[in-house]
């Protein structure tokens, strides 16, 4: 190593400031490492650039190392002609030194550590297994600075491993159908974020998506035709083992099993016709009173553990409200006999006799908060959709678990409130012990109100922030540098295929009816969906519903959000940069808004967005009007403060399933133009006094 080593850890000294001048706040590593060392120089990687991999390992690595020089020559040039071009006998510029394969089927016992070391003249990633060797490429990816003719890397030693043994991401693909190619460019995504388990939702009221050899009607008449085969389904188990990813598949059951009951009618408490097409929770349940139900499940589950290897089966078992089992004369002396007076207590009988079922097949079941009770042994585990008060119960009654609640998607939250929320937190009451339960979390995308070319802009870039949250150290907190590493990264997903920037600007083109949307872009930039529910109040979505409106051409927690506040803050403490950025976005929203107005009345599909774009038309005259108070340091009156705080309280409210995400931000310039005088106006005003 050239000079002497600078000695930081990265999760610190990014949260705290305190590595100014290291080096590593110059970093956009995502998630965080563990620890790492800035030293002085840099590796460059040019024409004499040679890679190798040393060490016991399977084929896989070689595939995922060949992977890697693609993508580094894309994003360096001139690897992929080093590496060809470099002598047998020349010396790796960077060598991946791998102690064994890891397991024949990875679980959740996985080392996925590694280690780097970058010096002025070569590079050393060294990991226990596959998984972690990936996982440091990822990491090497992210260090590669494009600079001049070439790329470098900064000469560092870095010490990494996850904080949580299951980092997950649930996909429903029951409610809407996702392509192969959905799946395999969310793998890819995942590998980058670290993410290491892929929750396959395949089975639930509006459709069974698994193909059965041996129940054959699943697919027959419960799925409209669309469902991955079963060569399909070992692809993708394959594809994601390549990338170090576990694939747990979910059939829910008992309950949501209208698709289960329309194939297999003589498994149910109730007859059901044809599958929902509204979403909700209808009634429909297995019969666990039936011993063919049992007979059933046992060569359905025997049949997909041979498709499916990894040791955890997900049951659902969610939302089974048992109204089906009452109405049932048959199942509710049943239950009579076997003296169980709840739903819920013959929801505990039928997991009691699916579990040996599982085990029998080599699985260990794993269900959401419904199947936590004492009649199962411990050896469960536990998804919480209910919240981390439920799962800290579970641990401390000897469970397994991982925390879900936080991270809906489809709730429309900001990676910033993902991002701190912590599947144990800080000020969590459980024992060291209890927290050994507790293996981490799953991200949730439900499939109601997404499809294929939605899909990705809901999921990505703001996994990565959740993807911190599992793999980051705790005190790993700065929001602000979180978003400035996110935006980078979010870049580098398209570069392994994902829609995310590119599919929402397509459906705005398509919206406006031009290649060119100029209008919409500038909505689009500072407005986001309304939450799921807010949605279905609105709409009224089903499965049948076309997800091709404004709320579906928009994303979450857009950057305008952090870029409108920093620009605020920056005037109110007397940047003129900043009053020029503001001019010039205010007049864009003033511009923008007749236009979308126009084509709203021309258009059915822009129809409810009508009301937002006036709304953003006069938030830029509100704006203007305030940096010119501002500008002059003049106290704007106190009827034109009221009205536009106004304003900013009728703008929150629904309209068009769209949320302007400045408000706040417009807040505190109107509070800081009735602030104004000789002194400056907000935050320089109460300085200068």
């Amino acid at each position: 190593m050239t000079g002497l080593m600078t000695g930081v850890s990265l999760c610190a000294q990014e949260s705290t400031g305190g590595a100014e001048g290291t080096g590593v706040e110059k970093l956009h590593l995502m998630p965080l490492p563990r620890s790492v060392q800035m030293g002085q120089g840099e590796l460059a990687l040019g024409s004499s650039f040679k890679a190798a991999i040393v060490g016991d390992h399977d084929a896989r690595l070689n595939v995922a190392f060949d992977r890697f020089l693609t993508r580094l020559d894309r994003q360096c040039g001139g690897i992929s002609r080093a590496q060809h071009d470099a002598a047998q006998d020349a010396k790796p510029v960077l060598t991946l030194k791998v102690a064994g394969p890891g397991g024949a089927i990875q679980g959740v016992d996985e080392d996925e550590s590694y280690k780097l070391t970058v010096t002025a003249s070569e590079a050393e990633l060294s990991a226990a297994t596959d998984v972690g060797a990936m996982h440091g490429m990822e990491t090497l990816l992210q260090l590669a600075d494009m600079r001049g003719e070439g790329c470098r890397l900064p000469a560092l030693t870095l010490d990494d491993a996850p904080r949580f043994r299951w980092r997950g991401l649930h996909l429903d693909v029951s409610r809407h159908f996702e392509t192969m190619e959905v799946i395999e460019r969310t793998l890819d995504a995942m590998a980058v974020a670290k993410l290491n388990v892929f929750h396959w939702h395949l089975s639930d009221d509006q459709g069974f998506r698994a193909e059965s050899k041996k129940f054959p009607k699943f697919t027959e008449v419960a799925s409209d035709g669309l469902f991955y085969t079963q060569d399909q389904m070992r692809e993708i188990v394959a594809y994601a083992r390549a990338r170090g990813i576990r694939v747990v598949p979910e059939f829910d059951i008992p309950g949501h099993t209208s698709s289960w009951l329309v194939a297999y009618p003589e498994l149910g408490a109730e007859e059901i016709k044809s599958m929902p097409i509204g979403f909700g929770i209808p009634q429909a349940e297995l019969d666990p009173s039936n011993e063919k139900t049992f007979k059933f499940l046992d060569e359905f589950i025997g049949e997909m553990a041979g498709i499916f290897p990894d040791a955890y089966f997900h049951i659902g078992g969610d939302e089974t409200k048992g109204k089906g089992w009452l109405e049932n004369p048959r199942i509710a002396e049943f239950m009579k006999k076997k003296g169980f007076d709840t739903p819920e207590k013959l929801q505990a009988y039928f997991n009691q006799r699916l579990l040996p079922i599982l085990k029998k097949h080599g699985k260990t079941m794993m269900g959401w908060d419904e199947i936590l009770t004492p009649e199962l042994p411990k050896d469960i585990m536990v998804q919480s959709w209910r919240g981390d008060a439920s799962l800290a119960a579970g641990a401390q009654q000897g469970y397994v678990g991982i925390l879900s609640a936080p991270y809906y998607l489809d709730a429309q939250k900001t990676s910033e409130m993902m991002f701190l929320a912590d599947p144990i937190p800080s000020d969590t009451k459980l024992t060291a012990e209890q927290q050994k339960l507790i293996w981490g979390g799953e991200i949730c995308m439900w499939g109601e109100q997404i499809h294929p070319e939605t899909v990705d802009s809901r999921v990505w870039p703001r996994s990565l922030a959740i993807a911190e949250r599992f793999w980051s150290p705790q005190a790993d907190r700065d929001v602000a540098d979180m978003y400035r590493r996110l935006r980078i990264a979010s870049l580098q997903l398209e570069d392994v295929g994902l829609t995310h920037i590119s599919g929402p600007r397509k459906l705005r083109r398509n919206l406006a009816g031009s290649m060119h949307p100029e209008a919409l872009e500038v909505m689009a930039s500072v407005v986001e969906p309304a939450t799921f529910h807010d949605r279905y109040q609105a709409q009224h979505t089903d499965r049948l519903t076309s997800l091709d409106r404004m709320i579906d051409a928009v994303v979450p927690d857009p950057p305008a959000r952090q870029e409108i506040a920093r620009q605020v803050d920056a005037l109110l403490k007397g940047d003129r940069a900043a009053a020029m950025e503001l001019r010039r976005r205010f007049e864009s929203w003033q511009e923008a808004a007749p236009r979308i107005q126009a084509r709203s009345a021309e258009s059915a599909r822009l129809s409810d967005v009508a009301d937002r774009a006036r709304q953003l038309g006069e938030f830029g005259r509100m704006g203007l009007e305030a940096l010119a108070f501002i500008q002059v340091r003049t106290a704007a009156p106190a009827g034109w403060v009221d009205a536009q705080k106004a304003a900013i309280e009728e703008a929150k409210k629904p309209s068009g399933m769209l949320r302007f995400v400045f408000l706040p931000e417009m807040q505190k310039l109107v509070q800081g133009a009735a602030t104004c005088d000789a002194g400056g106006c907000g935050v320089a005003a109460a300085a200068a006094h």
